[in-house]
């Protein structure tokens, strides 16, 4: 039978391999995304992607987006009554499974398990367990094409921000950074890749430090050819606060 599935998506390319990996698959059909968004900035949270960004994504891989919206701040249980929802919406569209693209830890593996018990919806992580140096190489072998939309500067300089997740990056991540950024050390946003009709025609624009993270701004610009360009033109800037809303 068939496995009909909905793909937590984040707009970052752990996400975005998940779904390469499902389509090779006979026996899955992804039917839409399941993407949480901040009401109050527009924006995927973490990850910081514009809602036009993440429409454009969906556009390109060819499916239907279904967007949670979270208040900001969210409580827990606000999130936790918001994803019931999504998954009771899910199983009326006769979906059967929803899939993830976590990688290591146990925790959060753990976590969506159990909000997904008794649903109807059973869990996928088709990509658990990767080796995240050689998983981080692969995808860019593949034409996986992301920017580095949020640093922690706690676990990675800011300097990061905005630059292009490449073979490049990736030389030089100190020791003890993730090469996918699993521990939260970062999160990108995905341009181009195998799984994409086409390139998102957008690039990191100015720096911003926010509630203790650094954010490279996305906008609609130049081709993604021109994406390391301007990121090296937006760390010439000194990042600044940004105001909260």
């Amino acid at each position: 039978m068939s496995r009909r599935v909905l793909l937590s998506w984040s707009s970052g390319k752990d996400s975005a391999w998940t779904l390469h990996m499902l389509r090779k698959d006979p026996d899955v059909e992804v039917v839409g995304l399941l993407t949480t968004v901040n009401t109050t900035h527009g924006r995927v949270a973490m990850h910081s992607t514009r809602l036009a960004i993440l429409e454009a994504q969906a556009r390109s891989v060819g499916l239907p987006l279904h967007v949670i919206p979270l208040p900001w701040p969210c409580a827990n249980e606000v999130y936790e009554h918001e994803m019931r929802r999504a998954i009771e919406d899910g199983l009326e569209r006769g979906a059967t499974h929803v899939a993830f693209g976590d990688l290591f830890l146990e925790d959060i593996r753990a976590y969506r398990i159990k909000q997904l018990e008794g649903s109807g919806l059973k869990p996928l992580f088709p990509i658990w367990h990767e080796p995240t140096e050689a998983l981080a190489r692969r995808m860019v072998n593949a034409g996986v094409e992301a920017v580095l939309t949020c640093v922690d500067p706690k676990k990675l300089s800011p300097s990061f921000a905005g630059r292009k997740f490449d073979h490049e990056f990736l030389d030089e991540l100190p020791e003890g950074v993730d090469p996918c950024g699993e521990n939260g050390e970062f999160h990108t946003c995905v341009l181009a890749g195998p799984m994409f009709s086409e390139r998102l025609r957008a690039a990191p624009g100015e720096v911003v430090e926010r509630d203790g993270f650094y954010f490279a701004d996305l906008t609609w610009g130049p081709a993604v050819g021109d994406v390391q360009e301007a990121a090296n033109n937006s760390m010439q800037r000194t990042p600044r606060t940004a105001r909260r809303c």
